[in-house]
């Protein structure tokens, strides 16, 4: 677990705390099944990752895919965006969030 965020995740993570985002409660550093997520709606049973290049990585990569698997199983929704998209394109990542937690769209 980290105490200091990335430049992306500090960006999503003021359009996603405090409700701010269609009223979804969303939470940092959020442990499940032994893992620890980035942002996490339990309510939606929903979370995102903000991936950096290193996630590009074989050895990063396929633990994603070992953690995704297994959070799927327990009825999460997982959602990853690389760290580009979320300072590139912070209102289209939002979006997808919103679409992913059954709320429809943003307008």
């Amino acid at each position: 677990m980290r105490k200091i965020m990335t430049d992306a995740e500090l960006k999503l993570w003021n359009e996603l705390h405090a409700h701010r985002l269609m009223g979804l409660g969303f939470r940092g550093q959020f442990p499940i099944a032994g893992y620890i997520v980035d942002f996490a709606c339990p309510g939606k049973k929903l979370f995102v990752e903000v991936d950096g290049s290193q996630h590009g990585d074989a050895g990063p990569a396929v633990a994603d895919t070992v953690r995704t698997k297994r959070l799927e199983a327990d009825g999460w929704t997982v959602l990853r965006f690389w760290s580009d998209d979320v300072i590139r394109d912070i209102d289209n990542v939002c979006q997808h969030i919103v679409i992913a937690a059954g709320l429809g769209a943003v307008d």
